[in-house]
């Protein structure tokens, strides 16, 4: 109990201080560092052991709440002056995950159907892309059509915060909200941030809901499928190829994402 408390906060500052990088997803991150069932199961369940669950959960969220504070900063300083070497280091990292992943899957050998459902999951993610972007942004004479459309907006957002491969910063900018929901978290607009709040928590329980039954009676493709959702996340944050002597220091980079993060997620 008291080593899964311990994880629960170290992972959680992990993922809390990456998930802020442009284009890296937290699901993604919870996936990879082997702690993503055990996320959505205390959600989806947690009137089953209210005080375990809530306990994981807090510790969950205290350890985001400080990698956010620690490592965003630092981290998108370093994307922004070294992008190809941490792009790169991001990749390697995801990459890691994946043999985690396939033993979820109980993958020895691949069949084609295996290969099938990690294109879907790659496809979902890319497509997202296609969405026109502002969708929801457009002003309303009605207050009651701007509260549906809020919540709504705190659904959507809720999908691209469960699953992984879809970031909820990206999923925000697509519909036109990133702008006005930053102002509002800044500003503690509670009137604007309570209908997102509402979509949000029921976006959740019924995302949690079905991912833990997906993953408890068919495991194999809802895992693979979550893999493409996983894969579909590299493709969003390669950065290009590296020139000259940069290839020795993203391929280093690379290497360190991969071990580092394969080291962490073979603890579970």
């Amino acid at each position: 109990m008291k080593n899964d408390n311990i994880k629960a906060l170290y992972k959680g500052a992990i993922i809390g201080g990456t998930m802020l990088v442009p284009g890296v997803s937290g699901g993604s991150m919870a996936m990879i560092l082997g702690i993503y069932n055990k996320l959505i199961s205390s959600v989806s369940s947690f009137f089953k052991d209210v005080k375990k669950n809530l306990i994981f959960l807090l510790l969950f969220v205290v350890g985001a709440g400080i990698g956010m504070l620690i490592f965003a900063k630092p981290l998108l300083n370093l994307i922004e002056n070294q992008t190809l070497p941490m792009m790169y280091f991001f990749i390697g990292a995801v990459a890691g995950g994946v043999p985690m992943i396939c033993r979820s899957a109980k993958v020895k050998e691949m069949s084609w159907k295996d290969i099938v459902y990690i294109v879907i999951g790659l496809a979902t993610v890319l497509l997202f892309a296609f969405i026109p972007e502002d969708i929801f942004s457009g002003s309303s004479t009605s207050e009651k059509t701007n509260l549906v459309i809020q919540v709504l907006a705190g659904i959507i957002a809720a999908i691209a915060l469960v699953l992984p491969g879809i970031s909820v910063s990206y999923m925000l900018l697509l519909m036109g909200l990133y702008d006005k929901t930053v102002k509002a978290i800044s500003e503690l607009d509670i009137a604007y941030l309570l209908p997102m709040a509402i979509g949000l928590l029921i976006g959740i329980m019924l995302i949690t809901k079905l991912l833990e039954n997906a993953m408890e009676r068919h495991p194999r493709p809802t895992y693979l499928t979550i893999l493409g959702f996983v894969i579909g996340s590299i493709v969003q944050v390669f950065p290009g190829l590296p020139q000259d002597y940069q290839w020795v220091i993203c391929g280093v980079l690379a290497i360190a994402g991969y071990f580092i993060i394969n080291t962490i997620s073979a603890e579970e």
